[in-house]
């Protein structure tokens, strides 16, 4: 065996499906579950309805969205093959729950795009995708997700797979080129039926790749940005008094390390005051002794007492980032209030919470051409590129250099809903 697939073996792979509504998003996660017998009998029949299993009741779990038939939060559900494991969520496809979809994509290693054929006019070669289709596609881009994958759906119910499949997957890498998507592959599947989901339905829309299960085991999990200079956002400080710990009646700081490599003896500093110290000290989240961690959560003891509380950084001494108090970013904007000039949320970054001011709206991201429109707000489910002035700083950097350190949130000061999920450009 090799060791790429020992790796593979030992990585789960946390993806999600999205797409427009009654794409078969619930559907597909539920024959992903029932064809690799990842549910009891018991729960099957607790899903049948005159006679037959519906699919979908395995994931939607709210009473609304039983009654209505639809997917209104994120569920996560858990499976896995000889081949590794999986952890899947179900993504809403309307657009009123987009800040579902882009909550569950911010973490995810891969994502399904489902794209229902019976809603297209297949016939033409020069046929549009829907909306949703195309927002959660650009979304995914902007969010980083590693690996997208477009399946699409309901190819049973048409009069002419193979020639449904072909204009669909032309305007898909049509699209897929134009947004500058990267695309692992297109599957053509019925998730009803369950061809191509599991196993392969042999001779079917001329396509004779591999099942979409077969795809998912072979993507990458997303890897530590351990490239990065070492940044350690502290979101606990406890006094700790087990055996453990080598320096008695020092504090602890407990936290994930987000980027680089925490080690022993390294030399850092405490953002926002500036003070330096060494690390005594490095806990695995079992308190065990261990001389370094990369993306994983830590305890961490100083060589000093330094004044450190829950929202500051520890960063290496060496590293060139520094606080920002203004930048470029691209939002995705969920709130039901528009974003404009002058208004101020509240910002969070890692566990560090401050006062942000929108300064400017730059722009709009039109889903259906691409283009960058003028605009003077963002209204809800949009994209755009806004300037935010921070009351203190901030230490971010571009998020196409780090997943963790260049995305933040802004939350309404009054509701304290999240309003919007904030990808930094520049400084």
């Amino acid at each position: 065996m090799s060791n790429d697939t020992l790796t593979l073996q030992h990585s789960a792979l946390k993806f999600i499906t999205c797409g427009s509504v009654d794409d078969g998003k619930s559907t597909l996660i539920g024959r992903l579950l029932v064809d690799t017998k990842a549910v009891l009998q018991d729960h099957l029949a607790g899903v049948q309805r005159q006679g037959e299993t519906d699919l979908a009741l395995l994931t939607d779990g709210l009473s609304a969205e039983r009654e209505q038939g639809i997917t209104i939060d994120v569920a996560y559900r858990y499976f896995s093959t000889e081949a590794r494991k999986f952890i899947i969520g179900d993504a809403p496809g309307h657009e009123q729950y987009t800040r579902n979809m882009v909550t569950a994509a911010s973490s995810a290693d891969a994502a399904v795009v489902l794209v229902d054929a019976t809603k297209l006019d297949w016939k033409n070669i020069k046929l549009n995708l829907l909306p949703q289709t195309r927002r959660h596609s650009l979304l995914l881009k902007l969010l980083r997700v590693p690996s997208v994958v477009f399946a699409i759906n309901k190819l049973d119910a048409v009069e002419n797979a193979a020639l449904a499949y072909q204009h669909i997957q032309g305007a898909l890498a049509k699209f897929a080129n134009e947004a500058g998507i990267q695309v692992q592959a297109w599957v053509p599947i019925s998730a009803l039926k369950g061809w191509n989901v599991v196993d392969r339905q042999a001779d079917w829309c001329g396509y004779t790749g591999p099942s979409l299960l077969q795809i998912l085991e072979t993507l990458p999990s997303t890897p530590a940005e351990a490239d990065v200079a070492m940044a350690f956002p502290v979101q606990w400080v406890e006094k700790f008094h087990d055996s453990n710990v080598t320096h008695q009646g020092r504090r602890v700081f407990w936290g994930r390390v987000a980027t680089g490599t925490l080690n022993v003896g390294q030399s850092v500093r405490v953002f926002p005051s500036g003070q330096s110290a060494t690390v005594a000290q490095v806990l695995s989240a079992t308190r065990q002794d261990t001389s370094s961690i990369t993306g994983q959560s830590a305890g961490v003891v100083l060589d000093r007492e330094v004044d450190v509380s829950r929202g500051d950084w520890l960063v290496a001494n060496d590293s060139p980032l520094e606080g920002q108090r203004q930048m470029d970013a691209t939002v995705a904007w969920m709130d039901d209030e528009p974003l404009v000039a002058g208004r101020l949320y509240w910002a969070l970054h890692g566990h560090r919470w401050v006062k942000a001011k929108v300064q400017r709206v730059v722009h709009r991201l039109n889903i259906n051409t691409l283009a960058e429109e003028d605009a003077t707000e963002l209204p809800a489910n949009s994209v755009g590129h806004v300037t935010l002035a921070f009351q203190e700083p901030l230490m971010t950097m571009p998020f196409a250099q780090s997943r963790i350190l260049g995305a933040l949130i802004l939350v309404d000061t009054a509701s304290h809903k999240t309003s919007g999920a904030v990808l930094v450009n520049q400084g």
